[in-house]
């Protein structure tokens, strides 16, 4: 077996289930507290992925088998190789995303570790405008809004984590409007994008959003 096969999303999905097994285990004695947390891991684990191999779903299973720390360590270890990462992308792609943008400044590709990255985004800081990119049914989609620091915390709406928020908003027009009949749409979302693709373990709500305002 040597296919990629773990999203990123997924892969935090698991990261979680093992914090959270890994944290019973040093604070819960009764023992059947513990057999029903390792049960629930491993089901919320192979749960997050819509098919998988005998042999995938065996070597993901282990999870509920681990006991010390460097066991959990050397697990997450062990699926680092079979990380799916985000689709190949150039500069020039991201440039047709966004035609309008004649000086967009597009960040560093080289410098990403795209098998941890669910969504590539970057902020204008001259602009304040935060560029998405992110892939949908064997294509990319680009959109493009307008950020501001609201210097508060709460959650974000892509991975849910209580967090330094900023307001994104991100104008369509609507269906038959008139060339200058514009809306917007707007939500929370991190300050800090890195951090947001470290923890996302759903793309439902970042996909509805991209979806919604996408030209």
């Amino acid at each position: 077996m040597s296919t990629a096969f773990i999203r990123n999303y997924q892969f935090n999905i698991i990261k979680k289930q093992a914090e959270f097994l890994l944290k019973t285990l040093r604070t819960v004695a009764d023992r059947k507290v513990i057999e029903t947390v390792r049960y629930r891991s491993a089901v919320n684990v192979i749960e997050a992925f819509p098919y998988l191999e005998g042999d995938q779903q065996q070597m993901l299973e282990q999870i509920s088998a681990l006991e010390t720390a460097y066991d959990f360590q050397r697990y997450l270890e062990t699926l680092e190789p079979y990380l799916d990462p985000f689709p190949p992308i150039t500069v020039k792609q991201i440039e047709k995303l966004f035609p309008k943008n004649k000086k967009l400044k597009v960040p560093d590709l080289q410098s990403i570790d795209f098998r941890y990255v669910t969504y590539l985004s970057w902020v204008d800081i001259a602009t304040n405008r935060l560029f998405i990119v992110y892939p949908f049914e064997g294509r990319f989609i680009g959109i493009e809004g307008r950020i501001t620091p609201t210097n508060k915390k709460g959650y974000c709406l892509f991975c849910n984590r209580h967090q330094e928020l900023a307001f994104f908003s991100v104008k369509t027009k609507p269906a038959n409007a008139s060339p200058d009949n514009y809306a917007a749409i707007g939500h929370y979302v991190c300050m800090d994008n890195h951090g947001c693709n470290q923890v996302i373990t759903d793309t439902g709500s970042l996909e509805k959003f991209i979806l919604s305002v996408r030209k």
